[in-house]
């Protein structure tokens, strides 16, 4: 797929006033639902969907375990807005199209973003079915070539280089954490730093080696980009990984890393992980700032 024209700030505009004009709901919360993950949204409350076919200008998202749609409702006492599917660069996307949606959420007055994921394992520690909260992240993409925010800058979303050195709100991990703890799932709380890579192929054992060597503790196709934009437009940003399977870093390992094994664990552990992200959300405030890394704002 060509390198589609950047969008300009108005058409970020056009895709919100579109938005607001199908929904009364005006959400702070943006959940983005990762592979098997998306059944949270049907939790919702007072739901309004709208495929991404419908949106003008919106991508679509085109892999097996995304429904593709935004959700709009109240979980609990939030008003919210869930992704059921996301985009990747593997599907011919350019990574700040992958991102569109968190420019355009943070033009509805979106203050906070949970990012999930299904991510391969290369901590030796981690076991299939844990949870890994996200402390840090390897933008192997965007060390390529691949960030969003290469181009034009606009000011209206955030500065030119904007800091990644606290991407991840430490409060809302350590909150995650409590309330797993409290489910009886603190044995599955993993705290790590999640690698990015474009995909679609699974990685080889070198480069596993290699992930595993700079410190990387699980990989996936995902998430970078959205965290990326979300920080330079200045939200608050909450990452976890359901560890999907564990990664192959063996020559002599005759098993091989497929999407069927990824969907199924976060079948079965989609409950756990909706309950979690439900009482997060529900202990959020709604008064509370942001954290931009250098302090409250």
């Amino acid at each position: 797929m060509a390198e589609d024209k950047r969008f300009t700030f108005e058409d970020y505009e056009e895709i919100r006033n579109f938005l607001q004009g199908k929904t009364k709901c005006r959400p702070k919360i943006l959940i983005i639902c990762g592979s098997g993950l998306g059944g949270l949204a049907d939790r919702l409350e007072d739901s309004y969907k709208i495929v991404y076919e419908d949106i003008p200008k919106f991508p679509v998202s085109t892999v097996k375990g995304h429904v593709g749609q935004l959700v709009f409702g109240k979980l609990g006492d939030k008003e919210v807005v869930c992704m059921q599917g996301r985009f990747h660069l593997y599907e011919g996307y350019p990574a700040w199209k992958v991102a569109i949606p968190i420019r355009v959420m943070s033009l509805m007055g979106v203050k906070t973003v949970i990012v999930t994921n299904a991510a391969g394992g290369i901590n030796r520690s981690y076991n299939v079915g844990d949870f890994m909260m996200i402390k840090d992240h390897i933008n192997m993409m965007g060390m390529t070539g691949g960030n969003p925010l290469m181009g034009p800058n606009d000011e209206r979303f955030g500065p030119r280089f904007p800091p990644m050195s606290k991407a991840y709100d430490r409060t809302m991990r350590e909150q995650a954490s409590d309330i797993a703890k409290e489910l009886g799932l603190g044995r599955l709380i993993r705290d790590g730093v999640y690698c990015s890579l474009s995909g679609p192929s699974f990685e080889t054992p070198a480069e596993l080696r290699f992930l595993q060597t700079i410190g990387a503790d699980a990989v996936g196709m995902s998430t970078c980009p959205e965290v990326v934009v979300a920080k330079h437009c200045g939200l608050r940003v909450f990452g976890m990984s359901l560890i999907t399977n564990k990664c192959i870093l063996d020559y002599d390992n005759d098993e091989e890393a497929n999407h069927e094994e990824v969907l199924e664990t976060g079948r079965q552990r989609a409950s756990d992980m909706q309950n979690l992200i439900a009482r997060l959300v529900e202990r959020m405030s709604n008064s509370e700032k942001i954290n931009n890394g250098n302090g409250v704002i």
